[in-house]
């Protein structure tokens, strides 16, 4: 029987899956609820007669899994959010009566992997430097302010003024669930708030305490790895250009380019150092998947491992850009999907070479200047230019208005460009944005903005510690 695949998401990674199984030769499956019927990834699979079933939610977990037996699914590809990275969704899709193939990692590695904590227990078992810090989870408001009043303290020793820590939920990621505290007053409520938050949104209500790392970039390593134990990565990323709640707006391959901008250390080996442990890491897991390994890296060099991302990214397509498997530029949601039906890599760490510098812009209907506050309405007009190093990835039809969903993050489009290097890179970003149109109005008729704007005014800073 030919492999199905169900598609258990939106948008622009829905159709970056779509297009990953027709290049593989895989059937597929989409999902939709109603806010999303105007979306390009219910219109296109539709248009090539492919099944496309309403559900009512695509965090229902029944519904979709009904959809997948009554469609005849033999695999399920979760994207990302969502149940991208709940272990529980994952064990029950290969464990169910009627077992599937769940397009990612073992669920064992999900669930050890998800959580901040184990992470840093496994990293600091494995001599991999991780943020200073609660290493158990903590429930217990006492605890927490005295855990606390030690951070606060410890960064005073070290003239780190004025001190700050943050309180995060133990499970999660992307940015969720965090909040930043620089008075000990504030250590409980804001502690008992995340708690609630964790709760609710992951199931779980361990909470992370841990020193709030100032003036540094956001590092990622993209690896891949199968349950073969052959293990790759596909070079890293800078993620430092973020929304007031740490959500990433630009993001470049590469993560450091000395030839662009100078560093106060040794950029090469910053970046050998945190693949080194990424890898280490992973092999120590079993880790057999696509998956981003995220750290911190300060001014002075030190770099700090963050969490871990068991999911394919937002951004993956970057480091693919800028990847090349024997002189072939890699797809990694195929390369996911291969590795998912049991299929050796084909390739070895010594086949993987890197060319030029690839950036990525989210481009989103909110306005910047009143803390990122996301937008809805209707878009009338979106044009975006036509070049051969710039691919954009969107679910917003050009040929018909169309209406933002309320009920999901407003974002509309990813532009990724490739440049020869970071200053072609760079140059070519502004091209895009400057010929890019999105135009509509928001509910009380008034014009629709986007952070294109921003996105132009932060370009400069990539790369760079300012």
């Amino acid at each position: 029987m030919k492999e199905r695949v169900l598609v258990a998401n939106r948008g622009e990674i829905a159709l970056r899956i779509m297009e990953a199984c027709e290049r593989l030769g895989l059937d597929y499956v989409a999902v939709y609820t109603p806010g999303d019927e105007q979306s390009l990834h219910v219109r296109l699979p539709r248009a090539k007669g492919k099944p496309c079933y309403r559900i009512s939610s695509y965090r229902d977990a029944n519904d979709i899994l009904a959809v997948a037996d009554e469609a005849k699914c033999t695999a399920i590809h979760p994207g990302y959010g969502f149940f991208s990275e709940d272990f529980r969704f994952a064990r029950r899709v290969v464990k169910r009566n009627n077992p599937l193939i769940f397009i990612g990692p073992r669920w064992e590695v999900i669930r050890d992997l998800g959580h901040k904590l184990n992470v840093k227990k496994l990293a600091h078992d494995l001599n991999i430097p991780v943020i200073p810090g609660t290493i158990n989870p903590v429930y217990n408001e006492l605890e927490a302010e005295a855990k606390a009043e030690e951070l606060f303290l410890w960064q005073e020793e070290r003239g780190l003024e004025p001190p700050r820590i943050l309180i995060k939920a133990a499970a999660g990621g992307g940015g969720m669930g965090i909040e930043e505290v620089d008075e000990l007053d504030m250590v409980r409520p804001v502690f008992r708030r995340i708690r609630a938050y964790a709760k609710r949104l992951f199931g779980d209500d361990g909470v992370v305490i841990e020193v709030c790392i100032r003036d540094y970039h956001h590092l990622e390593v993209q690896l891949l790895g199968n349950q073969f134990g052959e293990l790759v990565h596909f070079g890293t990323r800078n993620c430092t250009i973020q929304s007031i709640g740490r959500q990433k707006r630009i993001e470049i391959a590469p993560g450091f380019d000395p030839t662009y901008t100078s560093y106060p250390f040794d950029a090469e080996k910053v970046l050998k150092d945190i693949i080194s442990h990424s890898l280490k890491l992973a092999a120590h897991v079993g880790y057999d998947s696509v998956g981003t390994w995220e750290w911190l890296v300060t001014r002075d060099g030190k770099a700090y491992l963050m969490e871990v991302n068991t999911r394919i990214q937002v951004e993956n397509e970057i480091s693919a850009r800028i990847s090349r498997i024997k002189g072939r530029e890699p797809n990694l949601i195929e390369e996911q999907i291969r590795v998912a039906f049991g299929e050796r890599l084909g390739y070895r760490q010594e086949d993987i070479t890197f060319e030029g510098t690839s950036i990525e812009f989210r481009l989103i209907a909110e306005d910047t200047k009143k803390g990122f506050k996301p937008l809805s309405g209707v878009i009338k007009r979106f044009h975006f230019p036509d070049y051969e190093w710039l691919r954009v990835r969107t679910h917003v039809p050009q040929d018909e208005p169309y209406r933002i969903p309320t009920e999901f993050d407003p974002n509309l489009a990813l532009g990724i460009v490739w440049g020869r290097d970071t200053f072609e890179a760079e140059r070519r970003g502004f091209k895009f944005l400057e010929e890019t149109v999105i135009e509509g109005q928001t509910a009380k008729g008034e014009p629709l903005r986007t952070n294109i704007d921003y996105l132009k005014e932060k370009l400069p800073e990539i790369l760079k510690f300012l």
